[in-house]
């Protein structure tokens, strides 16, 4: 078969479309994991639309809707709110989409799609108590600058939180990324950080923040975001992150296949680990391809929002392996060793695997 296949068949290799996709975005190389904040150029990205051009200069936050004082503001007016600063972890919810079988067709993710910034910015909270959340409002939509077609809708990137989700208290307004100015594709000049979320509650290049008396029923709430049953009957909307760990690759890597080649003897395996739903507790190790597992050493928390290290001694045997790091967190959630499918290919959160020669 054409594995550059015009159409867009589930299960069929490859499309030109997912290509121009793949293009168009970028995963984590995953020896960047050896950076505790990573660098702006290796973050993963997933931009929907085109990137809009937006002038910090002449720009305006507008905030409206069910409140008793609408706000106009200017950027130097957001920056001169109170300042934060925080690392976050980032995912995308299709992170792990293009190892189901069937695949699911759609920008197709590895396990790479994550990355760790310090994003500056001032606290979503004061700026809604400030306007004065009305008592008929239940949530807070936010909406970017960016438009394009999705699912046959013509539409303005747009994503709400219940105002009863304490992500609500942990938003930022964010104008900063590693202590320099947001890129173009980032955000520039303003973007929402939602600590613990997958990425598509991250909203770009923000245009309006509106207080809603209604449930949104926007496409990116009530059609992309949310998980499907083997039938294509929606089920529940995509929120916070399952935990992952995922390994900083040993040794030196085959230019095509990426497996690993390293000398026998002692060798320390170390990556990352992250989950939306509380602390990282626990990694285990399994260099058998996860018939067993051995727990690593857990380095000091990086913030309660971002990733953890984690280190683990192996002795390499000659021979082929297969390498699998497996993360719990605070609230019980482990991760699989098996892929769990579902239409759209999100949350796919089963183990890592890297393959090991030693010799």
């Amino acid at each position: 078969m054409d594995l550059l296949a015009k159409g867009s068949v589930t299960g069929e290799g490859i499309t030109r479309d997912e290509l121009r996709l793949a293009a168009r975005n970028h995963a984590l190389p995953l020896e960047a994991l050896r950076y505790p904040i990573t660098p702006v150029g290796l973050h993963y990205l997933l931009t929907h639309f085109d990137i809009p051009v937006v002038d910090a200069g002449t720009y305006r936050l507008e905030v409206g809707g069910n409140v008793d004082q609408p706000l106009s503001l200017s950027m130097d007016d957001l920056r001169a709110r109170e300042r934060l600063t925080v690392p976050v972890t980032f995912e995308c919810a299709g992170n792990g989409r293009a190892l189901l079988e069937p695949r699911p067709v759609s920008m197709p993710w590895l396990t790479e799609a994550v990355g760790t910034a310090e994003w500056g910015g001032t606290p979503l909270k004061p700026l809604l108590d400030e306007a004065g959340v009305q008592a008929n409002a239940i949530e807070v939509l936010f909406t970017g600058h960016d438009r394009g077609v999705e699912g046959g809708v013509a539409q303005t990137y747009e994503r709400s939180l219940r105002l009863t989700d304490d992500a609500v208290e942990q938003a930022l307004l964010v104008d900063e990324m590693n202590g320099a100015p947001l890129p173009p594709q980032h955000g520039f000049p303003l973007r929402l950080v939602v600590p613990g979320w997958y990425g598509m509650a991250n909203v770009k290049w923000l245009a309006r923040i509106t207080l809603l008396a209604e449930p949104f029923d926007g496409y990116q709430n009530k059609v992309s975001y949310r998980m499907y049953d083997n039938d294509g009957v929606p089920g529940e909307p995509l929120h916070r992150m399952l935990p992952r760990s995922l390994m900083l690759p040993p040794g030196v890597p085959e230019y095509m296949t990426r497996r690993r080649h390293l000398a026998p003897g002692p060798v320390t395996l170390t990556g990352r680990a992250w989950s939306g739903r509380g602390p990282i507790e626990l990694v285990e190790v399994s260099v058998d391809g996860g018939a067993t597992f051995a727990a690593a050493e857990l380095d000091e928390p990086l913030g309660p929002a971002a990733w953890r290290g984690w280190r683990f001694g192996w002795d390499a045997s000659a021979g082929e392996h297969v390498l699998c790091p497996r993360a719990t967190d605070a609230a019980g959630n482990v991760q699989p060793v098996e892929p769990i499918w579902n239409p759209k290919g999100y949350v796919n959160n089963a183990v890592q695997r890297l393959d090991v020669t030693v010799a």
